[in-house]
């Protein structure tokens, strides 16, 4: 096929779900390369499904599409006999001997007991991880597609378009054209590879697992393979279903695919994981699992594939537009104009890439159904991958869902949720076990086996807020959408029973303050008789309670003790170098540059500080994010454009944002001192972690929209550098869209759409407006019309 029908086929295909042409925009938004990847990490490009992620790396003679699916893990119940969840029965005896030594001020003696007694549980075993029992994500391997031509390739190209979820692989050679196409479809659960040329082509297929082999087959255009990971045994199948007009032959370990013009691939895979305590195993059914999914290829065609796909990815993606001016920057290839952007070029096209791009990850990676998003999102080459590629509670795990509503994903937050559900009983069980407390928690490291116990070290595995931080999540889909229904089934019970471990774990100091103690602020310092990131997470919590609790109508009694215990907390304190404290005692040291500033939790994504509403705190959260400074590892960068968006310093955010984009390799200082991108745009912390990513993205949306302190506030942090530009689509909290235009700086309209009758407030700069949604849904402010 030539490529000029290819181009036809793609407009045919959009026009069966009405749109007339591929795009909404004059040109796509497309990450691109003039060669093949050679690293995974750095260069390869990703696309998946939802249940299953892939990177490919448009090689000419042989492609390369390394895959996992989210539920493959080592470690867990099966994996050894002594595993317990992390669990140390009765390690709460000993919390009133660290209280003790705490109130006397012998904090070294109290650490080295907590460090003791307070840590969860980890064993090792022959043939496991670097993390023993507690495991780690596992790829599942690589499919390799060996292109039997010959000769010089010609006009290369390698590209990630995100407005179609598509990648694709284009070249020449000795006058015969090839062309690939990759994306995940995630309401058939496949990846699609599609292979084509002008002439007829011989193909040769191999998949490789790092994993147990049980039996490989090729029937009726069908291959099977059904694996094992070795430590625990969790059984895998993949399968790949063929269809081409050429001949196809199975010897050995390859599929071998003669004189074809096409090839399409069918792809998917299942284990046998169940997100179900204590076992997280179900009945071997994998192959099966496989099978009816590849069966009902059996009557659809590519086009039909490729049509489904469209219009599931794009009712998602395109329900955001944002233009901050000129793509004319897109003819250079992407990993080089990172390097142009680096050394100052004016690019606001990568700026839109990069934050739809991270929309595109989230697409393509937590759908209704799967596993959340992990350390990697769902993109994982190793089976012992850093940090075990898992559930970091302590800031990354949040940080991915940062984008989830207010960038209008919201489906796409509801993985985590059902997660959440997942983990309240092992996690009543550590909150009983660690510290003789009701309701249930979650501390740093979480794996899909129930593992909520305090990590392995100290201080970096102690953090029972994880649990407090997520409801938050909770809470925000409810503010964000309305949905009471999802509040009383879902979010409430999750929320109340985590505050109940808050009610019963705090305790009164000698000021009359009710404190965590003992406390770790997340990975710096010592411990402490309360650090204040815990105190503001459980007064989140607890404040959300209570305005559930009036939303819903329900459970005055509880509803009157988390106001209670919520009003006795200690609050944020100021320092005496002006800075917000970081610990009840103040011993912040100005010129630490620490990558955690955990303690401005309360300015972000809390609400309890606010530039209009708490000025004396806002003005300490700004003198401690001054002295932290404004280099970080990817996240840490993320969560700061975040903090100098909600004090409404938009020209700091976004010098933070460029941070986030500065060019990044495997190589040379860049490792030491982390941040940064690597040149396929994902997030260098390092090593990659999507949560910069993700981070980023959601910082973007503050700088535009912010709705946490009651009012729906326009371009409340625009830098600069935004001289004109527009919004569309972006979600205020009230169930409200909102379209934005400005020019010079300066808003020129904005338009409010939500439920006729819906009311709230909306603010520009000084200038504060009640509003009602009339009849037809939409309501326009003009800042010149009062």
């Amino acid at each position: 096929m030539k490529h000029k029908l290819i181009g036809m086929a793609i407009i045919l295909s959009l026009s069966l779900y009405g749109c007339s042409t591929p795009l909404d925009q004059e040109k796509p938004l497309t990450l691109w390369y003039n060669q093949p990847a050679t690293e995974w990490m750095t260069e390869a490009l990703p696309f998946g499904n939802g249940y299953m992620g892939a990177m490919f790396f448009g090689g000419i003679e042989q492609e390369q599409i390394q895959f996992t699916e989210g539920t493959l893990w080592s470690g867990g119940p099966a994996s050894n006999e002594a595993y317990n969840y992390g669990t140390r029965p009765g390690a709460w005896k000993h919390l009133e001997e660290i209280r003790r030594l705490l109130k006397d001020g012998k904090f070294e003696r109290a650490h080295r007991l907590a460090s003791k007694e307070l840590t969860g549980s980890l064993h090792k075993h022959e043939g496991s991880s670097n993390f023993g029992d507690y495991g780690a994500q596992q790829t599942m391997g690589d499919l390799y597609i060996d292109i039997q031509h010959k000769g010089q390739a010609q006009n290369y190209r390698r590209e990630l378009d995100i407005t179609t979820a598509e990648g694709r692989v284009s070249y020449s050679v000795d006058g015969i054209d090839y062309q690939r196409t990759y994306f995940g479809c995630y309401p058939q659960k496949l990846l699609v590879y599609r292979l084509e040329s002008t002439e007829a082509s011989n193909y040769q297929l191999q998949y490789k697992s790092p994993h147990i082999t049980k039996q490989q087959s090729y029937k009726d255009g069908l291959y099977l393979y059904e694996g094992a990971v070795k430590d625990n045994g969790m059984a895998f199948a993949t399968g790949i279903r063929l269809d081409t007009d050429g001949k196809v032959a199975f010897e050995g370990a390859l599929l071998k695919v003669n004189k074809a013009t096409y090839l399409n691939v069918y792809h998917t895979a299942a284990t046998s994981y169940e997100a179900k305590y204590p076992d997280y195993q179900k009945a071997n059914n994998v192959v099966k699992d496989v099978e009816q999914v590849l069966s009902h290829l059996k009557n659809a065609s590519y086009d039909e594939i490729r049509a489904e796909h469209l219009a599931d990815y794009q009712s998602l993606y395109k329900r955001v537009e944002l233009d901050l001016g000129s793509n004319n920057r897109d003819t250079i290839p992407t990993n080089e104009r990172l390097l142009a952007y680096h050394d100052g070029a004016v690019d606001p096209g990568l700026e839109q890439l990069y934050f739809q791009y991270s929309r595109y990850l989230m697409i393509s990676a937590s759908r209704p159904g799967t596993m959340p998003l992990s350390l990697q999102g769902k993109w994982n080459n190793s089976v012992d991958p850093p940090w075990a590629c898992d559930y970091h509670m302590n800031i990354n795990q949040q940080m991915l869902y940062w984008p989830g509503e207010v960038t209008n994903l919201s489906e796409c937050h509801t993985p985590l949720f059902n997660y959440m559900e997942s983990l309240v009983e092992p996690g009543r069980i550590s909150a009983r076990e660690f510290y003789n407390a009701r309701g249930w928690i979650v501390n740093t490291m979480n794996n899909p086996f129930g593992y909520t116990a305090p990590g392995w070290g100290f201080p970096w595995g102690f953090f029972p807020g994880g649990a407090a931080w997520l409801c938050q999540h909770t809470w925000e889909h409810y503010a964000f959408n309305q949905d009471k229904e999802y509040l009383q089934q879902v979010a409430y019970p999750l929320m109340k029973e985590a505050a109940l471990f808050w009610i019963d774990y705090l305790i009164e100091d000698e000021n009359g303050y009710l404190v965590s103690c003992p406390s770790y602020s997340p990975e710096h310092g010592g411990i402490s008789t309360g650090a204040s990131m815990d105190h503001q997470m459980a007064w989140d919590l607890l404040n959300n309670c209570v305005k559930a609790c009036e939303v819903l109508d329900i459970d005055a009694d509880f509803k009157a003790l988390a106001a209670k215990t919520r009003d006795r907390i200690c609050p944020p304190m100021v320092g005496k170098w002006g800075q917000l404290q970081e610990w009840k005692e103040d011993l912040d040291d100005p010129k630490n540059h620490h990558r955690h500033v955990s303690h401005l939790f309360a300015l972000h994504p809390g609400s309890q500080i606010s530039v209009d509403q708490t000025k004396e705190w806002a003005d300490a959260a700004q003198i401690s994010l001054n002295a932290r400074g404004d280099s970080g590892t990817g996240w840490s960068l993320g969560w700061k454009v975040n903090f100098w968006a909600r004090l409404k310093d938009g020209d700091r955010a976004y010098k933070l944002f460029r941070r986030l984009l500065k060019p990044t390799s495997t190589k040379g200082e860049e490792m030491m001192y982390g941040g940064g991108s690597y040149s396929n745009l994902l997030c260098a912390h390092p090593p990659f972690q999507l949560d910069g990513n993700m981070g980023g993205c959601a910082g973007l949306a503050e700088m535009m929209v912010q709705s946490h302190a009651g009012a729906i506030e326009l371009l409340p942090a625009i830098p600069q550098e935004w001289k004109n530009g527009s919004v569309k689509g972006l979600k205020a909290r009230g169930n409200f869209e909102v379209a934005i235009s400005w020019s010079g700086g300066e808003l020129k309209e904005a338009q409010i759409s939500g439920k006729p009758g819906s009311e709230s407030q909306v603010r520009y700069k000084n200038d504060v407006r009640s509003f009602v949604i009339p009849e037809n849904g939409v309501f326009t402010y003009n800042p010149d019309l009062k």
